[in-house]
């Protein structure tokens, strides 16, 4: 049956794609065995567009702020295209930006692809040094992370200010602490500093931060992928949001947070509670007097409904919205799911204005409507086309934690890639109820999920719903009355990815078998299959997750006194490594296997 879907529909042409991946300016101080954030990537930023796309529009890196003062982010000057052989220009991209950024550094400053800094908040993390900025008038008020190490650009201070002071106070992220040999039971701060405000808010047994930069502080890497249609931008949206989970728990990569080490291995959770700007009546926690909503979630969090009509029926999460613009949506011809998904987003108040950008022309500008929909980080994101725009429809898949080598990146990105082509090509139906996906995602941010979590996948991805690119939509017979329990069940990461005997294919046989029916060249192909060799390993656990990786590595320093922290001299020695490895100066089998190196 596989075989014979794939004859027929094998002739699909996807669109392009862009990728994101987020970088930190860290310099070695080889005499102190010290590691800190440089707090200069305005002026790095400055240098490289200045060397780039300022002399020439056609340059092959794009380089954009990012929240941190430490931080950039690069793109490809063009998207890729949809042609197979683009394939081999991914990770040749990011060798390209990794190298031009580098040449432009300072004596023993590297730039590192880490998703979180493991003593980001502790004493003398930056570089120049600033003290914490814990009263009113900072934006943070943060009894750990200076306002120097915020972007300069006046956008990201702004908002840091405006989640506090809409939130009434504070926000709190608590990161369960691992329980090792001697850590402290119960495992008990206090904060010199404090007015009162972090005691009450810091949980035992926990690790405390105080402020959006522990969240938006951290990196990631993300893909987005343009639609030939509004139709299959939604199908595609919904498909990729079952796989955010999956994705998150394969890419994990960010154990240790402001010194110590968590029971979390990634950042999701983290930054959606740096971001969390509901009140205390909008969190449930007082009977609604003052605000007009409950809200469920984080503004950065899980997608709350699905788009496409075959998602419909699988949206089992109850939905705030605003109910007069649902109406005003409905009344000018859009439909009830993509109206309620941009009601559903409106209950969110901007977080940041521009006085000058008050007074707009909706029908031929979308600043108010980005403005709200850029301070909604979800794990997906359903991206229309700017007005007078060829660009078109895109989704973003975000959940992805960024690897330490550009070889792992691009594995993560031309893996989804192929995800999106499969997909779409033989019109597959990963679909379950939003729920599930939600409890999927809390799993996959637990310490080693990779190998001990369980995830709810959907069994026969060949019958179901047919998306409806053409027009329409229907649901195979039987499927509304047999329960949607039946279509789902739990499955660990290895049958997913790799497949188990009765139980379920497996995306890599999938994608194999897909790529055994394209006309592929043998580069190519050698290059795809390297690719899907780590995640396969990774899946399976012949090779660690990075998360993992990075705990071993600090259970085995001969400084780590098994008491969950992470003293300057063990994070020194894990970035001196970290740079060897990814600089190509030194293997790490057990992390990343023995790859082919074709790039140059």
């Amino acid at each position: 049956m596989w075989s014979a879907v794939v004859i027929e529909e094998a002739l699909f042409e996807p669109w392009g794609y862009m990728t994101e991946v987020e970088y930190m300016l860290v310099e070695l101080d080889d005499k102190d065995e010290k590691v800190r954030l440089v707090l200069n990537g305005d002026e790095v930023l400055d240098t490289l567009q200045g060397q780039g796309e300022k002399i020439n529009p056609n340059h092959p890196t794009l380089w954009r702020p990012e929240y941190g003062s430490y931080m950039i982010e690069g793109t490809p000057g063009q998207p890729y295209g949809g042609t197979m052989s683009e394939f081999n220009t991914v990770e040749s991209n990011m060798g390209k930006r990794r190298r031009e950024a580098s040449s432009v550094l300072n004596q023993n400053e590297i730039l590192c692809t880490i998703t979180s800094f493991p003593r980001l908040g502790c004493p003398g993390f930056t570089k120049p040094e600033y003290p914490p900025t814990p009263f009113e008038s900072g934006a943070s008020k943060s009894l750990f992370f200076p306002d120097e190490a915020i972007n300069h650009h006046p956008r990201f201070s702004t908002l840091t200010r405006n989640i506090r002071h809409r939130r009434g106070e504070k926000v709190a992220v608590n990161v369960p602490i691992f329980k090792d040999k001697c850590t402290p039971s119960p495992f008990v701060e206090t904060f010199p500093e404090d007015d009162g405000e972090s005691a009450r808010a810091a949980l035992p047994d926990h690790i405390y931060m105080d402020c959006m930069g522990f969240g938006m502080g951290n990196c990631c890497l993300q893909v987005t992928f343009q639609a030939c249609s509004i139709d299959e931008a939604r199908y595609l949206y919904d498909q990729l949001a079952t796989f955010c989970p999956i994705v998150m728990a394969l890419s994990a990569a960010s154990p240790f947070y402001r010194g110590h080490v968590s029971d979390i291995d990634c950042r999701w959770g983290v930054i959606s509670a740096s971001v969390d700007d509901r009140t205390q009546e909008e969190r449930g926690l007082k009977p609604l007097k003052n605000d007009k909503y409950r809200i469920f979630k984080s503004r950065y969090d899980s997608i709350d409904s699905y788009l496409s009509n075959c998602g419909d029926k699988y949206n089992d999460i109850e939905l705030t919205i605003d109910e007069d613009i649902y109406n005003q949506l409905l009344g000018a011809g859009i439909d009830k799911l993509l109206a309620q998904h941009i009601a559903h987003l409106f209950i969110r108040d901007p977080l940041c204005v521009y006085e000058e950008k008050l007074q707009q022309d909706d029908e031929n500008e979308s600043d108010h409507f980005e403005n709200i929909q850029s301070t909604n980080w979800q794990t997906m994101r359903f991206k229309p086309p700017p007005p007078h725009s060829d660009i078109g429809w895109r989704v973003e898949f975000r959940p992805m934690e960024v690897q330490l080598t550009d070889f792992e990146n691009a594995a993560y990105v031309v893996f989804v890639v192929l995800l999106t082509r499969v997909i779409l090509s033989y019109k597959l139906d990963f679909l379950i109820p939003l729920s599930k996906v939600d409890e999927n995602l809390k799993v996959a941010q637990k310490r080693n999920a990779v190998k001990d979590g369980m995830f709810y996948f959907r069994k026969d991805i060949f019958k179901g719903c047919n998306p409806g690119l053409d027009g329409t939509s229907s649901v195979q017979n039987g499927l509304e009355t047999g329960g949607a329990h039946e279509e789902y069940t739990l499955m660990s990461i290895d049958t997913i990815i790799n497949g188990q005997e009765g139980v379920f294919q497996g995306l890599i046989p999938i994608l194999n078998c897909y790529l055994e029916n394209m006309e592929v060249d043998v580069d190519t192909r050698c290059t795809i299959l390297n690719y899907l060799k780590l995640i396969k390993k990774r899946a399976s656990g012949e090779l660690m997750t990075m998360a993992k990786w990075m705990r071993d590595f600090v259970a085995k320093h001969p400084e780590y006194k098994q008491d969950s922290v992470i003293s300057d001299k063990i994070n020194y020695d894990l970035f001196v490594k970290f740079n060897r490895i990814a600089m190509g100066q030194e293997q790490c089998p057990e992390l990343i296997g023995n790859p082919v190196n074709k790039v140059k």
